[in-house]
């Protein structure tokens, strides 16, 4: 049951988010009012950064303002960047200026064999980076601390960067984007051989657009069952890629990309990107290292909304993961009482739609409920069971009509279960090692 001062407190953001004064407001007392719930949590978790620090961080912003919001953010970038050239300084590496500049020559072979003493620093963090985890490695292998500082400043200087670019499309943020995600190829591009496993750089034309992801694939396999992912409106690559290292010997290989409407895209996000994940999926099917009989999807967020609906529209799917989907109920009114500013402006920029009034009508273009009971595979729907950004009832009326749904949801969580993000990543990888028949023999 919602409180009456949680209830007062999300019509007071709606407030500000309709009067356009939550800027106003942020410079007084700060953003962090302002942001949505699981903010700091899902950072934190991503770049392994102490809880009480970055509360102290967020305590400190005081703008969303583009330039303002990005440069306190990479002020700590900064920082991390300057661990990371002290330590491969000391390993005779390239400095990060070098790392983040497309142009100059990088040897990424080189590099990853400075740094390999150090990978499980990137491959075994998990869903829940520890914060403690480089402090203890130092401590155990001194000989390879240069190292796991070097990798440890560059993921975090990564994060930072993420939050600066968070979330997307003003003009300071998407530099910020771009910086983060030329980290993330650096580090996967020069370690994937340590992690035992092969990470390409995948760009896929579709019409005026192109997808930009990355393919992780098992060293020395061959006919690969394949998961598509895909993430929401403001997560990126690294984003979805990084906690999945830990799952690289599963047996699978991993394709993600952004969402459609998003960061590098050109184009606002509309039902037609149906036909993007479809093109996506013609290029993980004419892989001949890839088993086209064997692909599936898993989505987060409103990427949840599309590994439901490509469940319904893609016969050559064979299941599907849904982690805090939105659907009908999350697109209406009702759920909008309490969105942020910034995420109402993330939507109208996603869609492209001329304000509020034009994004109800573009969001019910989305509607899925038509499409439940055509999904014909099997389909896992995770989230919480008190979600603060969607309606957990989409995840409930999804599993209830699609006709072979599981449904788990995690008690006391938040959207797409994050405080269960351990469980449900080992659920998940089960469940689609499962009904991909994982280390079966499948013959024509």
């Amino acid at each position: 049951m919602t409180s009456v001062r949680e209830i007062g407190k999300r019509v007071l953001i709606s407030a500000r988010a309709m009067t356009h004064t939550t800027e106003r407001a942020a410079r007084r007392v700060g953003v962090a009012g302002f942001l949505p719930r699981l903010f700091a949590e899902r950072f934190t978790h991503l770049g392994g950064i102490d809880t009480e620090e970055f509360q102290r961080q967020l305590h400190g912003c005081r703008s969303f303002d583009d330039t303002r919001w990005t440069g306190h953010w990479q002020d700590f970038a900064r920082q991390h960047f300057a661990r990371a050239d002290t330590a491969l300084l000391r390993l005779g590496g390239p400095s990060t200026d070098q790392l983040l500049d497309p142009a100059a020559p990088l040897d990424l072979h080189a590099l990853g064999e400075l740094l390999s003493p150090a990978v499980t620093i990137l491959a075994d963090r998990g869903p829940v980076a520890d914060p403690e985890a480089v402090d203890r490695f130092c401590a155990a292998h001194p000989d390879a601390a240069d190292a796991a500082i070097a990798i440890d400043g560059l993921i975090k200087a990564l994060v930072y960067e993420f939050i600066a670019a968070w979330p997307g499309f003003s003009p300071a943020r998407l530099v910020a984007y771009e910086r983060s995600h030329r980290l993330c190829e650096v580090l996967l591009g020069s370690l994937d051989t340590a992690m035992g496993v092969r990470i390409e750089m995948v760009r896929i034309p579709v019409g005026a657009q192109t997808v930009r992801g990355m393919l992780m694939l098992p060293a020395g396999v061959e006919s690969v069952p394949t998961i598509l992912v895909t993430n929401g409106l403001e997560g990126t690559i690294a984003e979805a890629l990084l906690p999945l290292l830990s799952r690289r010997d599963a047996g699978m290989g991993v394709f993600v990309m952004e969402m459609p409407g998003t960061y590098s895209y050109t184009e606002p996000l509309s039902i037609d990107a149906e036909t993007i994940y479809s093109t996506v999926i013609d290029h993980l099917c004419a892989d001949p290292r890839l088993d086209a009989q064997r692909i599936g999807m898993l989505g987060f967020s409103f990427g949840a909304y599309w590994s439901t609906r490509m469940a319904a529209a893609d016969p050559r799917l064979t299941v599907a993961v849904s982690n805090g989907p939105l659907a009908d109920r999350s697109f209406g009114l009702l759920n909008s009482i309490g969105m942020p500013e910034i995420m109402v402006s993330a939507l109208v920029s996603t869609l492209g739609a001329r304000g509020p009034a034009d994004l109800s009508s573009k969001l019910a273009t989305f509607s899925l409920a038509q499409h439940y009971r055509r999904i014909d595979i099997p389909l896992l729907v995770i989230n919480g069971a008190r979600d603060t950004l969607a309606s957990t009832q989409d995840s409930i009326d999804i599993a209830i009509a699609a006709p072979d749904a599981q449904l788990v949801l995690y008690a006391e969580d938040d959207h797409c279960a994050m405080g269960h993000a351990e469980q449900w990543t080992a659920l998940s990888t089960k469940f689609l090692r499962d009904h991909l028949r994982v280390g079966v023999e499948v013959t024509a």
